[in-house]
């Protein structure tokens, strides 16, 4: 039964300040292993470097507030046999300093070109039109993987008229297709030995068992066995072509995840709420300045007709109450779910702090059983 005291129905669409996501928890599907877990140092790495972009028409960096800029010109030309006077004033408006950055992808080998982002670190007022010199690509341990150069793609627009300015998306930063070249390769690790390691993507035993059960099915007993609830171990050909050829099988295998634990997700700023599956809560009471929550949970009992042989069913009802001048929102539901307690709070104008407030109030008590995460 639902009953609703609001003024009208066009009022309480009106009020509403929050969006409920609710996933419910469908039938159990299965996955590829290859979405599920990755494998041990199969990986990214990412790179970057410093460098010059030329060629602007007079949107680059204003020299006498980056003398960076100037520094790494003065420098890129004495090492290409141009010796400046000293006390020169150079007014460069058509060089940017930049840094360029990328990911070198696993099993990358020299020459295969990557695509780079190019971003201006002075105060250019536009990358567009400019051409990237060459550009060395570090890695972490600071040695060169790559070399970048190329002209540099700015995707926003920018316009003036009249004295007014209209800008669409940033121009100070641009994307150079193909633009670096792979120099030196990364060591991999994956054809030593006769394991390999899987790394499960979200921590789990209950998923990691799963995923050995079937490897185990599929290739054999004892080909996995788990270290933890992350890292599984699995055996594997020692031949580079049988290891690949393995791999491909080891990813297309099907498995059906556990079930995640419960979880809420509220953004505190837009009001927005996720739930991972169906969250319900246990007799509480909250009260938050006018608005308040009551859920009470009491059985009901069903009783069999005389003579037909029958049993007695007793079963859980909870009903739902919420108050907030001036409306009223009534709920009694078989059991007591979050979902439902939101959208009415939303039915009734609730704000989001209000609904944060009520949120962590039902945590604390313990009736809210989920973990709760305030983004």
């Amino acid at each position: 039964m639902h009953t609703l005291a609001l003024p009208t129905l066009k009022k309480s669409l009106q009020v509403i300040a929050c969006s409920v996501c609710l996933l419910l928890p469908f039938a159990a599907h299965s996955e590829r292993l290859k979405d599920l877990a990755s494998v041990q140092g199969v990986r990214q790495n990412q790179l970057i470097g410093y460098g010059l972009v030329v060629g602007l028409d007079g949107s680059g960096d204003q020299t006498t507030q980056t003398p960076f800029t100037i520094q790494s010109i003065v420098s890129m030309m004495q090492q290409m046999g141009v010796n400046l006077p000293q006390g020169v004033n150079m007014q460069l408006k058509n060089v940017a300093a930049v840094m360029v950055t990328t990911s070198l992808p696993a099993f990358a080998q020299p020459g295969q070109t990557l695509d780079i982002t190019v971003s201006s670190m002075g105060n250019a007022k536009s990358l567009r039109g400019g051409t990237l010199l060459m550009t060395p690509l570090k890695g972490a341990d600071g040695q060169i993987y790559g070399m970048a150069q190329g002209n540099v793609v700015v995707g926003g627009v920018g316009a003036a008229a009249n004295g007014s300015k209209a800008q669409i998306n940033h121009l100070g930063v641009g994307r150079i297709s193909a633009g670096a070249t792979v120099e030196r390769a990364v060591p991999s690790s994956l054809g030593q030995g006769d394991q390999i390691v899987l790394e499960l993507k979200d921590s789990d035993f209950s998923t990691a068992s799963r995923v050995v059960d079937a490897v185990n099915k599929r290739f054999g007993p004892d080909t996995a066995a788990a270290q933890d609830g992350r890292v599984i171990r699995v055996r594997a050909p020692i031949s580079n072509d049988e290891r690949v050829s393995f791999l491909g099988a080891l990813e297309s295998i099907n498995v059906t995840p556990a079930q995640v634990s419960a979880k809420v997700i509220l953004n505190a700023r837009t009001g927005s709420v996720v739930m991972n599956q169906a969250v319900t809560l246990d007799t509480c009471a909250v009260s938050h300045g006018n608005l308040s929550v009551v859920i009470n949970t009491q059985p009901v009992i069903s009783q069999p007709a005389p003579f037909s042989g029958g049993q007695t069913v007793v079963a859980q009802q909870s009903q739902i109450e919420i108050n907030k001048d001036p409306g009223k929102v009534i709920l009694l539901k078989n059991s007591a779910s979050l979902a439902d307690v939101v959208k009415a709070l939303n039915s009734i104008g609730a704000t989001p702090q209000d609904l944060l407030a009520i949120l962590q109030a039902m945590k604390a008590s313990g009736s809210l059983r989920a973990e709760l995460e305030i983004i």
